[in-house]
């Protein structure tokens, strides 16, 4: 399957898990999506992973616009913890979410979604150390290498990766651009 026409967003923050980007970030690219770029704060130019690896910031959150992307994808890690203290990166995933593009994320990142508010009512998974975080959000917390609740799509950990990045390409090949050109 092909996602042409379809731009991606990937949030990064220090101590990212290094697949949890990279695979997703990659896989992307791979499956022809216009744009895959790496959102992260303003002042900003480089994180480093959990084992040092860096990444370069594409785009910051003053620049950023929900409207530009189709989905956003957010690794786990330790880097989650970080991000939902960022008060513009939770607005950007629940603008995304709330115009109908793809919010993903993998392992600890479900706490992104959870501080953006999005995910009563919602089915998902994580890695088993925040099912009662997710619980007590309001979702229903199953135990599956993805679930696909809407727009909203999630996985348990780097081992579910291939099925997380087949999941996004999935939603995003069935549906159409969210902006076609006149």
């Amino acid at each position: 399957m092909r996602i042409e026409g379809k731009n991606i967003a990937v949030l990064a923050e220090d101590n990212y898990e290094d697949l949890e980007l990279w695979y997703p970030y990659l896989r992307m690219k791979e499956a022809g999506a216009d744009s895959v770029v790496v959102v992260g704060m303003p002042g900003v130019d480089t994180y480093n992973s959990k084992h040092g690896y860096p990444v370069k910031v594409d785009l910051t959150t003053d620049r950023a616009a929900a409207g530009q992307f189709d989905a956003i994808i957010i690794p786990g890690g330790y880097a989650p913890d970080r991000m939902r203290r960022h008060s513009a990166m939770l607005d950007l995933v629940r603008k995304v979410f709330e115009q109908g593009g793809v919010v993903a994320f993998i392992c600890h990142a479900g706490w992104v979604p959870i501080s953006a508010g999005i995910l009563s009512g919602k089915k998902v998974t994580s890695v088993s150390a925040i099912k009662d975080d997710l619980l007590n959000a309001g979702a229903e917390w199953l135990d599956q290498e993805v679930v696909v609740d809407g727009n909203l799509i999630s996985s348990r950990d780097p081992d579910d990766l291939p099925a997380f990045c087949r999941a996004i390409i999935n939603v995003l090949s069935v549906n159409k651009p969210k902006y076609q050109e006149i």
